[in-house]
């Protein structure tokens, strides 16, 4: 029976979660929640404004240095089915709710929702990811193993792997325009929303924002903010005219940090710790022997490509001066036989001639 190595990896860890986890499961889940960085910033997108334009996707893959989305702007057949964060796209728009009578269609703005005590930062045994006092979670590619934990952790799915580079693969995600926060500047997606349904500022501003807003409009808005206590919290906030679920996000969530939740994954990083570098290393050695056994499997193809071309160049170069040689051949007895019909004219025309001479 034949296992995928990301099963085999899957039942790994599994097994020496089993074997390590299980005694250990709560430790460390009565610690003291953390509040988040006082003056973090963060970003509030209001669903019941977004009219699935998708500039901030455009905005963000510009910024980001990543190709341009395929969909253009307007093309709303993008909106046929729900699309995930790849690679190549840090942010998504998809449409959950078509259109009915005079109820507007109603989209979601799906990306990394950089938590306040991030799960992904807390399954890293290497530390990858950091959580900034500005709001955003940070990665660090140089010291990520490529275990893809924090991949399966996020609860929002808000992470891809980059697999188009099989020598340096890195986790790939919304950086909440990191850069541009330091410049004092705001996230490239919100500066191109222009329904002025992505707000960004101090969180604890976003938050007393979306109470006024569902205060003010009571009918419009669904009495809850999404972002503010699932899971510990989120730098992304959410409102909404319909349910949560509706809308691809999990309801029900615990207010308990993710962190407190997974704790008894993190008891297995010890022995992660000693297992893990020789199972990378036969993941390795195995990679290295397939990436061997194509290059030589590309060289030999080269080579006998090769040498039928030369082989192939070799009897078009035969066939064309055979060719020539005839021509050129041909072309000589031409001249020969001209030459020789000139001299039999001018032989006959001068005995010709002495004949004449004679008689007279």
């Amino acid at each position: 029976m034949s296992i995928s190595r990301r099963g085999f990896l899957g039942t790994a860890t599994l097994a020496a979660g089993v074997a390590a986890g299980t005694g250990r499961a709560r430790a460390g889940a009565g610690k003291d929640r953390f509040p988040g960085y006082a003056g973090s910033m963060g970003l509030l997108h209001d669903t019941t404004l977004c009219v699935g334009c998708r500039a901030c996707e455009i905005a963000c893959a510009r910024e980001n240095h990543k190709p341009r989305p395929t969909a253009r702007l307007g093309d709303r057949s993008v909106f046929g089915r729900l699309r995930r964060i790849s690679d190549k796209l840090y942010t998504v728009v998809n449409r959950y709710i078509k259109a009915r009578g005079k109820k507007p269609a109603v989209y979601r703005k799906h990306q990394c929702m950089h938590c306040q005590e991030p799960c992904c930062a807390s399954v890293c045994f290497v530390r990858a990811f950091t959580k900034t006092p500005e709001g955003p979670v940070l990665y660090d590619p140089s010291v990520c193993v490529g275990c893809r934990y924090c991949v399966n952790a996020c609860p929002y799915h808000a992470l891809a792997y980059e697999y188009d580079n099989p020598m340096s693969p890195t986790v790939q995600r919304c950086t909440m325009c990191y850069p541009r926060i330091k410049e004092g500047k705001s996230p490239a997606c919100a500066d191109a929303c222009p329904m002025g349904a992505i707000v960004f500022g101090k969180r604890a501003d976003l938050v007393k924002l979306a109470r006024r807003r569902m205060a003010k409009y009571p009918g419009r808005y669904v009495d809850h903010l999404f972002g503010e206590h699932e899971y510990g919290g989120t730098s992304w906030l959410t409102l909404a005219g319909v349910s949560f679920d509706k809308l691809g996000l999990p309801t029900g969530c615990s207010h308990r940090p993710l962190p407190e939740l997974t704790s008894g994954f993190l008891s297995i990083v010890p022995l992660v710790i000693t297992i893990y570098p020789g199972l990378l290393l036969g993941f390795y050695s195995f990679t290295r022997r397939k990436e061997r056994l194509a290059e030589r499997a590309r060289v030999e193809a080269a080579e006998a490509a090769r040498a039928a071309a030369e082989e192939a160049a070799a009897a078009r170069a035969a066939d064309q001066k055979k060719l020539s040689e005839a021509r050129q051949k041909k072309a000589v007895d031409l001249a020969v036989a001209k030459a020789l019909a000139t001299r039999d004219s001018e032989e006959g025309a001068g005995r010709s001639g002495g004949g004449e001479e004679g008689r007279s």
